[in-house]
C-alpha cells in the first residue's frame, strides 16, 4: 500500500488506505489466534531476509507480548484508515494525499516490525524508519513554520532517546555476547550472578530515558504537545494511539523479559515518574484552549497511569506479591489498549471539527451538536471514557490500577508502602481533574452557540469519517461492558512475563463482575451499572405520566438577565471554565496577564480591550530553554577546534586512537 503514490489522482489515496485497512485487518486475525491459543502457545519465530553480517539478523518473533501490542497497532489503525479515505479526500489533492498515505503505510509497517523484532539491530532499524516516517508526517504541512518547528523538535528527541536505547543494548551485549533477544531474555539475573548490579542499573535507566522519550513521560513530553496538533488529525491519531504505545512496549519488553528480577527502586521510580506524568499532564491539559493540544497533554496524562500500574507490578515482583503483580500488569496493558482506542476517537473527533471550522482554538467553536451530532456523540463516548466513568473502557483499567494501589499498602513493607496511597491518591485526583477538562472540551466545543462564522457553518464530517469514529465508539462501550475479552488475551502475556494467568479470577459470573483478586477488596458489575441505568431510563416517562400529563405546558425564551437576547458573548469561555484551577494551582503555572485598552475621547470609556492570558511549561522555560543556550555556548567555543586544517584533524584523529588504545589496555 505504501508504493500506491506511485499511481495519479484520488486513486492513489484510495489504494493507500484501502490497503492500509487490509493489513490491519489481517493484523487483527493474526494477534488474536495467537493469543487464543492460550499461554501454553509456543512463540513463532522467522527469519524475514537473509543477512551476511554477524550481529545483524532480520529476524522476527511473535510471542504473547507482541502479539498484543500488534493487536493494539491493528486495531487502531484500522479505524484510523477507515477514517482517513473520506478526511484525505476532503483536505488534499490526489497527488498529496497519496504521498501521505505512503509513509503513512511505511510507518504502520515498521511500527509492526518494531513490535515483532527479534534481534536489537533490527529492532533499532524498525525504530528509527518510524521516527523518520513520524517526522515526515508531523511536518507534512511544511509551508508552516509550526509544523516544521514541530518536527525537527521530535527528530532531536527521538535521536536523543535512540542514543540511549543504542547505550542500552551495547551494555545487555557485553553480558550476552549477542544481539539476538533470545540471548536478552532474563539476562538481568545472569548479570546480577555476575556482580554486574552497577551495569544493570544503568541499563534500566538508559531503558527507561529511551524508551520513556517516545511514551512522553515528564519531563522527556516536550515534543508531544507541540507535534500532535500540527499533524494532520489523523496523523494525530496514529502519534496518540500507536506510537507512542511503542514506548510502552519496549519498557514492558525490558523491564519484564530481558533485565530479570527488578530491584525495589526500579518499580518505585516508575511509579513515581508515572504518578507526576498523570497529574502534571492534566493540569496543563486543563489551561489549553486549543483541543488538539489539550488531547496531546492528556496523552501524558495515560501514559503516567499506564506507568503506575507497570511500577505496581514491579514492587509487587520484588516483594513476592506474583497474583498483585499480574493484576496491575493487566490494568496497565488494559490500560495501553484502552487509551489507544479513546484518544484515537478523541484525535478523530477533533479532525473532524477541525476539517468543518478550520480552527483548533475552543474559543471559536460552540454551538457544533446542533451541526455535527454524530460527531459530537461520538467526542462525547470518548471524552466519558477518558474521564473513566463507566460503563466504558477507561472506568475498568482505572479501576483495576486504583485496587493493584490500594492492596499495595498492606502488601509491602517499610518506606516503601507509602507510594501506594500517595500514587492512588493522586491517581484519584487526576480522574477527577480529566473528567473537568472535558466537561470543558465538550461544553465549550459542542455546547451553547457558535462563537465565529466558521462554527455557524460548520457540516457533518462525510460517512467514512463517521465509519472510522463509530468503530472506536463501539469498542469503547464493548470493551467496558465485555472486559473479559481482555482478560483472556492478556493471559498469556502474564503468564510469559511473570508466570501467572489471572484473568479467570478477575472475571467472575461469566464475566459480568470484575473481582480484585482478595475476598475483602473491590467488586464491580459493568453490565450491572449498564442495566441499572437503562432500567432508569422509563422513570422521568413514568413520572410525567403520573404528575405531569394534565400540567399546561408554555415555552419561552432563556433567561437573558433582562437584556435583548443572549450573545455568545455571554458564554463561558475556555480560559475562563480553567481560570479556578489556574489560580489553586498558581504556582507551578505561574500565569501572566497582559491587557491592552485603546481609547477614543475619554480615558474614562475604552473602545477595544485585548486580555491574553499565559501560563509557563515549566519544564520548556526552566530546563530545556536554559540546556539549549548552554549548549548553544559550548558549541560556538567548540567552533574553534573546526580549523579547516587537515595536519590539525590527523592529529585530532591520532590523539583520539592513542586515548582508545591506553583505555583498551
Amino acid at each position: 500500500a505504501g508504493l500506491a503514490f506511485l499511481r495519479r489522482g484520488k486513486i492513489a489515496a484510495f489504494l493507500s488506505f484501502a490497503g492500509a485497512i487490509a493489513g490491519a485487518a489481517h493484523g487483527i486475525v493474526s494477534a488474536v489466534m495467537f493469543l487464543m491459543e492460550g499461554p501454553a502457545a509456543p512463540a513463532a519465530a522467522f527469519q524475514l531476509f537473509p543477512s551476511l553480517l554477524p550481529y545483524l539478523q532480520f529476524s522476527a518473533r511473535m510471542d504473547a507480548l507482541s502479539a498484543f501490542f500488534v493487536l493494539l497497532i491493528s486495531a487502531v489503525s484500522l479505524a484510523i484508515s477507515i477514517f482517513s479515505l473520506g478526511y484525505m479526500r476532503s483536505m488534499w489533492d490526489g497527488a498529496k494525499a497519496g504521498i501521505l498515505g505512503a509513509f503513512y503505510n511505511l510507518l504502520l509497517l515498521a511500527t509492526t516490525l518494531v513490535a515483532v523484532a527479534d534481534n536489537a539491530f533490527f529492532f533499532l532499524m524498525a525504530w528509527e524508519v518510524m521516527a523518520l516516517m513520524a517526522y515526515c508526517l508531523i511536518s507534512f504541512e511544511h509551508e508552516k513554520t509550526e509544523a516544521r518547528n514541530a518536527g525537527v523538535l521530535f527528530f532531536i528527541m527521538s535521536h536523543i532517546g535512540t542514543g540511549c536505547l543504542i547505550l542500552g543494548f551495547l551494555l545487555l551485549f557485553q553480558a550476552s555476547g549477542g544481539y539476538g533477544f533470545e540471548g536478552f531474555h532474563a539476562i538481568g539475573d545472569q548479570m546480577a550472578a555476575k556482580d554486574m548490579g552497577a551495569t544493570r542499573d544503568l541499563a534500566f535507566v538508559l531503558f527507561l530515558m529511551g524508551f520513556g522519550v517516545k511514551a512522553g513521560i515528564v519531563p522527556l513530553h516536550i515534543w508531544l504537545p507541540a507535534a500532535h496538533p500540527v499533524a494532520p488529525s489523523n496523523i494525530s491519531a496514529v502519534m496518540s494511539g500507536v506510537i507512542i504505545k511503542t514506548g510502552i512496549y519496549g519498557l514492558t519488553r525490558v523491564l519484564f523479559d530481558f533485565l530479570g528480577a527488578p530491584p525495589l527502586w526500579w518499580g518505585i521510580t516508575v511509579l513515581v515518574i508515572g504518578t507526576a506524568s498523570a497529574v502534571l499532564g492534566v493540569l496543563y491539559a486543563l489551561m489549553e484552549h486549543d483541543l488538539k493540544r489539550l488531547l496531546a497533554y492528556h496523552s501524558i496524562e495515560n501514559i503516567g497511569i499506564i506507568l503506575m500500574g507497570l511500577g505496581a507490578s514491579l514492587i509487587f515482583l520484588r516483594t513476592g506479591h506474583p497474583m498483585l503483580a499480574s493484576m496491575a500488569l493487566i490494568a496497565g496493558m488494559f490500560h495501553t489498549l484502552n487509551h489507544a482506542i479513546f484518544k484515537a476517537l478523541l484525535f478523530l473527533g477533533a479532525g473532524a471539527v477541525l476539517h468543518a471550522t478550520h480552527t483548533r482554538d475552543m474559543e471559536r467553536m460552540g454551538g457544533l451538536i446542533k451541526r455535527m451530532p454524530a460527531t459530537a456523540f461520538f467526542f462525547l463516548i470518548g471524552a466519558v471514557a477518558i474521564s473513566a466513568l463507566p460503563p466504558l473502557n477507561g472506568f475498568v483499567s482505572e479501576w483495576l490500577t486504583y485496587q493493584s494501589l490500594l492492596q499495595g499498602f498492606n502488601a509491602t513493607e517499610h518506606l516503601a508502602r507509602l507510594v501506594f496511597p500517595f500514587g492512588g491518591a493522586l491517581l484519584a485526583l487526576t480522574g477527577a481533574l480529566a473528567a473537568a477538562c472535558f466537561v470543558k472540551a465538550f461544553g465549550i466545543t459542542f455546547l451553547a452557540q457558535p462563537r465565529s462564522p466558521r462554527a455557524e457553518q460548520a457540516r457533518e464530517a462525510p460517512p467514512a469519517m463517521l465509519a472510522g469514529m463509530a468503530l472506536l465508539a463501539a469498542l469503547c462501550i464493548l470493551l467496558g461492558l465485555c472486559p473479559k475479552i481482555i482478560f483472556t488475551l492478556l493471559d498469556p502475556v502474564t503468564a510469559q512475563t511473570i508466570g501467572q494467568t489471572i484473568g479467570a479470577r478477575l472475571a467472575a459470573s461469566n464475566g459480568l463482575v470484575i473481582n480484585a483478586l482478595r475476598p475483602d477488596a473491590g467488586s464491580v458489575s459493568m453490565a450491572g451499572i449498564a442495566l441499572m441505568a437503562i432500567c432508569l431510563l422509563p422513570l422521568p416517562a413514568a413520572l410525567w405520566l403520573m404528575f405531569g400529563r394534565g400540567a399546561i405546558a408554555r415555552i419561552g425564551p432563556t433567561w437573558d438577565c433582562g437584556l435583548r437576547g443572549l450573545t455568545p458573548r455571554m458564554e463561558y469561555t475556555a480560559t475562563g471554565f480553567s481560570k479556578p484551577i489556574r489560580m489553586i494551582f498558581k504556582t507551578l503555572f505561574r500565569p501572566r496577564r497582559e491587557v491592552q485598552r485603546e481609547y477614543d475621547l475619554s480615558p474614562y470609556f475604552a473602545k477595544t480591550i485585548r486580555f491574553e492570558s499565559h501560563v509557563e511549561e515549566i519544564f520548556q522555560t526552566r530546563v530545556y530553554r536554559p540546556l539549549n543556550r548552554l549548549v548553544l555556548r559550548a558549541s560556538r567555543r567548540l567552533r574553534a577546534l573546526q580549523a579547516g586544517s587537515l595536519q590539525a584533524y590527523l592529529i585530532y584523529i591520532f590523539l583520539t586512537l592513542l586515548v582508545l588504545l591506553l583505555f583498551a589496555l
